[in-house]
């Protein structure tokens, strides 16, 4: 057979060559906590204290979300998330969100844990803090002290965030402390778990504002606020972690001569709930935040791989 290809000349094939149809499709994540190469196996409802792990099946890979605090006046943290590898055990502890001015419950399996969200403040203050990542309540202004509760440091070590600022858990709103009128309380802080919104009951003039929650991957609940006009404020948004499709917090009212109500926190698998009338928004399921007064924060929740 003759070599048709030689030094320095062209050969038909190169000159005619066209790439070939086949693709490549790559693997797509949708969360940066998602391990690759692994199924989801246990998805585990708050309350539930053991799960059933195959014979022959000794590491899991786990993520863990804890409980969303309760809110009161201020919005409540969004609850701590934490995930790695860890043996694998038919025991755990999924934690429930906290009722109104509660904070939320902590969720562990193995040595992987995520604290709850803190507590929005039901009267002048501050905020309860988060733990173990949890984002810090919203505190209440109008006279008196009036910090967030700060957020929690997270199972890595991460600093927490303090008032308005952006933390592995992050730091409650500030609720003003004047007794003025047309007043904004200050923003749940950003993080992985975002902080409650700050609440203002003091002004009995003008517009005033609840502050809205802190986003993350779960987010914090909107504070409230009275006066003339009182507009609660909007939870913070969150991502699902499953998918990496959004999830949003609920909305606040807007009251007339009264208290406008905050709106829940979004969680990692559910929406915020919106605040309807006089009852402020629940939390979403995976740790969302409660929106200010008298309601629970969004359950926590256990996922395991293997």
């Amino acid at each position: 057979m003759t070599n048709i290809f030689k030094k320095n000349k062209a050969g038909t094939q190169v000159s005619t060559w066209y790439s070939s149809s086949n693709t490549i499709t790559p693997n797509q994540q949708t969360s940066f906590i998602l391990p690759h190469g692994l199924t989801l196996r246990h998805t585990v409802n708050a309350g539930t204290t053991s799960v059933t792990i195959p014979a022959g099946i000794t590491w899991v890979y786990a993520i863990c979300v804890g409980g969303g605090g309760g809110g009161s006046g201020g919005g409540g943290g969004a609850g701590g998330i934490a995930w790695g590898w860890t043996l694998a055990n038919s025991t755990c502890v999924v934690g429930t969100g906290g009722a109104a001015g509660v904070s939320g419950n902590y969720t562990r399996y193995g040595h992987i844990i995520a604290g709850g969200g803190g507590y929005g403040r039901s009267f002048a203050g501050g905020g309860g803090a988060g733990v173990l990542g949890g984002g810090g309540g919203g505190g209440l202004g109008g006279g008196g002290l009036n910090g967030g509760g700060v957020g929690g440091v997270n199972y890595y070590g991460t600093p927490g965030g303090i008032s308005d600022t952006v933390g592995s858990g992050g730091g409650g709103g500030f609720g003003p402390a004047t007794s003025g009128s047309n007043v904004t309380s200050g923003k749940g802080g950003n993080g992985i778990s975002g902080g409650g919104g700050g609440a203002f009951w003091g002004g009995s003039a003008g517009t005033n504002y609840g502050g809205a929650g802190g986003t993350g991957l779960a987010g914090g609940g909107g504070g409230e606020a009275g006066g003339t006009v009182g507009i609660g404020g909007t939870g913070g948004n969150g991502i699902n972690i499953l998918t990496g499709v959004a999830t949003t917090g609920g909305t606040g009212t807007t009251t007339a001569s009264g208290t406008g109500r905050g709106g829940g926190g979004a969680g990692v698998a559910g929406n915020g709930a919106n605040a309807v009338g006089g009852s402020s928004g629940a939390g979403g399921l995976g740790g969302g935040g409660a929106g200010g007064s008298s309601a629970t924060g969004g359950n926590g929740i256990l996922y395991i791989f293997y």
